[in-house]
């Protein structure tokens, strides 16, 4: 069993829409680095966000802000939280095992575009759906963190690795 596995499998049972993107994006593309939270880009329908909603609060995740989790399947409150709150992500925690899954809702890559070019790579008995390298760069590159920046660099230097093989 690997970090997230119970949430990925939940996702996948209950047809969530999905694509894997951050540190563990990274890892599962052959970067070696450390990251301890699960950044997710999801389809934005209100349908697709409560059973993400609904899969975390079962499992005993909670927001770090101080509002009903069930707002972020409201289109409305969604788009009044990136204007008025400058909000990149939403955040669920698990405290007691210190996981934090991001749901990402202001991004530079939309959902259809990641998951279209998303590679599917097989951990133990299922398939992910993650970022592809280019997609993960552009991502990357609008942050501006140190971190993303020296992740910028080996994920270019993957995909040059990849490209002789």
């Amino acid at each position: 069993m690997f970090f997230y596995e119970e949430i990925l499998r939940a996702f996948q049972k209950q047809k969530v829409k999905y694509v894997l993107v951050g540190g563990v994006a990274a890892n599962l593309l052959g970067l070696m680095r450390s990251t301890a939270d699960l950044d997710i880009l999801v389809e934005m329908s209100d349908d697709n966000l409560k059973k993400i909603v609904k899969i975390l609060k079962r499992r005993g995740y909670y927001v770090k802000q101080p509002v009903d989790p069930m707002k972020i399947a409201d289109k409305k409150t969604r788009e009044d939280w990136i204007r008025n709150k400058h909000m990149k992500a939403f955040n669920f925690y698990k405290e007691d095992e210190l996981k934090e899954v991001d749901i990402i809702i202001e991004s530079p890559i939309s959902f259809e575009e990641a998951r279209t070019s998303a590679v599917r790579i097989k951990v133990d008995a299922f398939t992910l759906p993650v970022i592809s390298i280019d997609k993960l760069i552009k991502m990357k590159r609008k942050t501006g963190r140190a971190v993303d920046k020296l992740d910028i660099e080996e994920l270019k230097k993957i995909k040059k690795l990849r490209k002789k093989l």
